[in-house]
């Protein structure tokens, strides 16, 4: 409930360009730019990151190969949540940015592009999304070594990919922001709403073989 507010708090934020915000958005950028311009070598490297390692698509993939994993392992609950969150999530922020359609920054001397609406960030938002259902499934179906492992290079990967896009001026600040937002709270209720469906048969079991007795 947290993120979904202060997700839909910052849209308004955006949407009616409120002046604070937009200044501390061009502050940044425009103080970033210039470094991302004197240095093609760590350009080119985070554009990598960006374009290749943390793309949406790679990170899409990567969910549902992991999806896979688990219907092949007798998890179809698990399996189909992770699908059916990242189907959602691709709705959502499509919808949202054409919804608020803000404007990307813009540069005499860019260093990279991207298409449609800058808000909110779509790889931001990806990762968000799919680090946090791959943290979910590792928590709730594998051993205990393997979740501190996914929880590092999922936080890694998402905050990394956000300030990638800040750091190649396609993306303001609060882009990235609502990204990051919006992906978590998809996540926090998608969990929340399976966990409290899947508890009801156990918790009715444990009564009914009490009763039993």
């Amino acid at each position: 409930m947290g993120c979904g507010a202060a997700a839909l708090a910052l849209l308004v934020l955006v949407a009616v360009s409120w002046a604070p915000l937009l200044a501390f958005d061009r502050a940044v950028v425009e103080e970033l730019h210039p470094t991302a311009v004197r240095r093609p070598v760590l350009t080119e490297a985070v554009r990598v990151l960006t374009d290749w390692v943390w793309d949406p698509l790679t990170l899409r993939v990567l969910l549902a190969l992991a999806a896979l994993a688990l219907w092949r392992a007798g998890q179809p609950g698990p399996a189909g949540l992770l699908v059916v969150v990242a189907v959602v999530a691709a709705g959502v922020q499509h919808a949202a940015k054409a919804l608020v359609g803000r404007d990307r920054p813009r540069w005499s001397d860019p260093v990279d592009t991207a298409e449609f609406a800058a808000f909110p960030s779509g790889h931001a938002m990806t990762a968000a999304v799919v680090c946090g259902l791959l943290w979910w499934a590792a928590a709730r179906t594998v051993r205990r070594a393997l979740v501190r492992p996914v929880l590092v290079v999922g936080a890694v990967s998402t905050v990394g990919v956000g300030l990638t896009r800040v750091y190649l001026g396609v993306h303001w600040p609060s882009d990235v922001l609502g990204g990051w937002l919006l992906g978590a709270c998809l996540v926090a209720a998608a969990v929340v709403a399976y966990e409290r469906r899947t508890a009801r048969p156990e918790r009715s079991a444990v009564l009914m073989e009490g009763a039993g007795r």
